[in-house]
């Protein structure tokens, strides 16, 4: 019998950056299958920072797309799974992002890193190396958070002092609320006209600032719901998931799937190790 350790500890941030911070995530797993984790598209913008041995990922899964080595890493919003590549050892701390967050902390709208994965310190200098140093030495996860808190809240002060051009119309923040609030089951041209704009207008001023259109994130929000569902302790059926996420069909669901992840349902169940841990 195999023996492994899964430590998952979650927090919410501070009040204050609520708008820019979804949640914190602390992870320590131990002791699981050598393999290939699938990161998936999700609502957020996503930076982990290792508190062990570089990262090793890759922009794609099963693609060929080369394996980068991160201390710490800012994923931008995504239209298919990164691959972490893992020895059965993973500690770190996840922080998920709003796209306002990207503004307000990275000091870019979230379209600039869309489909890329970019070194923590590239976007916040200095104050990355610092984020490491104190999520490093801290001995527990309320530290961690606390550090966290304490450092985000500098790079949202730092840059509030900024140009306030620099913030999204805000159409576009509603827009990115409603599709989150109804998991992306909204028809686009009809929230268009609930926000006083034409379908292709709000089109380009929704990918503009995010780096999708609100259709692609629709349905990145879609498969979001049906990978928390399949990931579930007691996951549902498959095609009992595809209902309960809002697709037509199951052959919709696998499609769709396939393409997020670049595996079938079936085949990602087999080879998700960490699922184990879950």
């Amino acid at each position: 019998m195999e023996h492994y350790t899964a430590t998952g500890i979650g927090a919410r941030p501070a009040p204050v950056l609520r708008r820019y911070v979804d949640s914190y995530v602390g992870f320590d797993l131990r002791g699981l299958p050598t393999g290939v984790h699938c990161g998936p598209p999700s609502r957020a913008l996503t930076a982990v920072i290792s508190l062990s041995d570089p990262l090793e990922v890759a922009a794609g899964v099963d693609d060929g797309s080369p394996v980068a080595r991160f201390d710490s890493v800012v994923g931008g919003l995504m239209c298919r799974s990164v691959a972490i590549h893992h020895d059965g050892r993973q500690r770190g701390v996840q922080v998920s992002l709003t796209p306002l967050g990207a503004r307000a902390i990275y000091g870019v709208p979230a379209a600039e890193l869309a489909h890329r994965l970019v070194p923590l310190d590239e976007l916040l200098g200095t104050l990355a190396a610092e984020l490491v140093d104190r999520l490093r030495s801290a001995t527990t996860w309320a530290a961690r958070f606390s550090a966290l808190d304490e450092l985000l809240l500098r790079a949202v002060s730092r840059g509030a002092r900024g140009d306030h051009a620099r913030w999204p119309r805000p159409e576009v923040a509603e827009a990115w609320r409603r599709l989150v609030a109804a998991r992306g089951c909204v028809q686009v041209g009809a929230l268009a006209a609930e926000l006083g704009w034409s379908r292709r207008y709000l089109t380009e001023r929704f990918r503009g600032e995010t780096g999708l259109s609100p259709k692609t994130f629709a349905r990145v929000l879609r498969f979001e719901h049906a990978h928390e569902l399949a990931a579930a302790r007691d996951p549902l059926p498959w095609g009992d998931v595809a209902t309960a996420s809002g697709y037509a069909d199951q052959a919709h669901l696998v499609r769709d799937w396939r393409e997020f992840t670049g595996r079938t349902p079936t085949a990602w169940r087999r080879g998700e190790v960490l699922l184990t841990a879950g």
